[in-house]
């Protein structure tokens, strides 16, 4: 039986993500990044190719520095350096971090619907939440989305691979089968959940960040994908 057939009877634990399920949080980012592609101007490759470049330098910081505006911003700064063949100067630091102030500024933008669905929600199941990044950054986030009084406990880890969501198994004690991941992030919500056994709800954001796509199995049944955060109701 498909995953939207069962989802109403089988589901007792919702686990959700944060960014860009909860609230917007890469647009930010991208917004950021046009901007210092436009400051940079490079003369002889073009802002697809550039981008590309400093997607490859934030892919190696991710993995050895973590994630966050604070390894954002070292991204920024490596790949400035990269392309002018030489170290970053003061007035260029200082205009990056002005170029990056909205990262620091930004208020929690909640997605439309999250604050009545998880109401709802949390009247019927227990609920969970699992986020990654620096942890002062996602703990300001989430004290200013007023959201925590709905979540039984909410994680902040390094990452979100398949052992971390066989800590989250052990720890809160609940069969895999009857618990779902809820996120917009292939690569770290959806594919490692199902992997360490739990069922898992796709709620694509078109502001994902490019290194969280990943491809998913049209056929795998225990997957439900949804087009916004409000049509959970239906399901669950």
């Amino acid at each position: 039986m498909t995953a939207s057939g069962t989802a109403r009877r089988q589901a007792r634990v919702l686990i959700f993500d944060a960014d860009d399920t909860l609230w917007e949080n890469n647009v930010v980012f991208e917004r950021v990044i046009d901007d210092f592609l436009a400051w940079l101007d490079h003369p002889t490759l073009d802002r697809a190719e550039t981008r590309a470049i400093l997607d490859d330098i934030e892919r190696a910081n991710a993995v050895a520095h973590g994630y966050g505006s604070k390894v954002f911003l070292r991204s920024l700064a490596e790949c400035l350096e990269r392309l002018r063949e030489r170290p970053v100067t003061d007035a260029e630091r200082q205009e990056i971090h002005r170029l990056a102030l909205a990262l620091v500024e930004h208020r929690v933008e909640l997605m439309p619907g999250v604050a009545e669905a998880l109401d709802e929600l949390a009247g019927r199941h227990e609920l969970l939440l699992l986020t990654k990044g620096d942890r002062d950054e996602q703990q300001r986030k989430l004290d200013a989305s007023g959201l925590l009084h709905h979540f039984g406990a909410a994680h902040i880890v390094a990452e979100k691979n398949v052992d971390t969501y066989r800590w989250l198994i052990r720890e809160h004690g609940f069969a895999p089968a009857d618990a779902w991941m809820i996120g917009n992030s292939p690569k770290s919500d959806i594919l490692p959940a199902r992997a360490a056994g739990l069922n898992a709800v796709f709620i694509p954001n078109e502001n994902t960040w490019v290194l969280e796509n990943d491809e998913l199995d049209p056929t795998d049944g225990g997957v439900l994908r949804l087009a916004a955060f409000r049509d959970l109701l239906r399901h669950f």
